[in-house]
């Protein structure tokens, strides 16, 4: 079993707020849209979202460990293409928001959109994986910490929903891509 340092952990931890961004956002966007919504489905979407996030890291690690020897020596440079891809991605898509913020559905979210969600919020989380198995990181801590601070952080913006929309909104999404950005930047450079 590998020992955990104190550079995983906080670097796991990073990673997992950045990855919660998404699903913060979506949690928010529920919550504002149905304010009446019922207990159940307020714990179910963060419940949803962190079970996700935390799986999705997993499969993309094996998937990318079937090829790992392919890309192994290009690990760091992978890491940085991948996280690039992904955080830019984010950046764009909050920039979009800002400038255009969508409206509510007119229908009530329903689990089966809840599902979808949750699905649509980890496919970066997916291909972060790819990069766990071209680094080498402990998979079992990284995806543990992803799941535990996307359930975290929903739950902290179903506690303190309408203030910190008002307040950060899709800024939030974009410090989440830059800091994906950074945390490739650093598995290229091989610190």
């Amino acid at each position: 079993m590998p020992v955990i340092t104190a550079a995983a952990l906080a670097e796991s931890t990073v990673l997992g707020i950045a990855l919660a961004m998404d699903a913060m956002a979506v949690t928010l966007s529920n919550s504002l849209c149905e304010p009446d919504m019922p207990l159940s489905k307020k714990l179910g979407m963060p419940v949803a979202f962190a079970l996700f996030q935390m799986m999705m890291p997993a499969f993309g690690y094996l998937g990318g460990a079937l090829i790992a020897e392919y890309i192994e020596r290009y690990a760091g440079i992978v890491s940085l293409i991948i996280l690039a891809f992904v955080g830019g991605k984010m950046i764009v898509e909050a920039v979009r928001e800002l400038r255009e913020p969508e409206a509510c559905p007119a229908a009530l979210l329903t689990w089966a959109t809840i599902g979808m969600e949750a699905v649509a919020t980890a496919i970066d989380a997916f291909v972060v994986g790819v990069s766990f198995a071209a680094e080498g990181k402990d998979v079992v801590l990284y995806c543990g910490m992803i799941g535990a601070t996307t359930l975290t952080r929903c739950l902290l913006v179903l506690a303190l929903g309408r203030k910190l929309g008002e307040r950060f909104g899709a800024r939030a999404e974009v410090i989440g891509g830059i800091v994906l950005i950074l945390i490739g930047v650093k598995a290229c450079l091989g610190l």
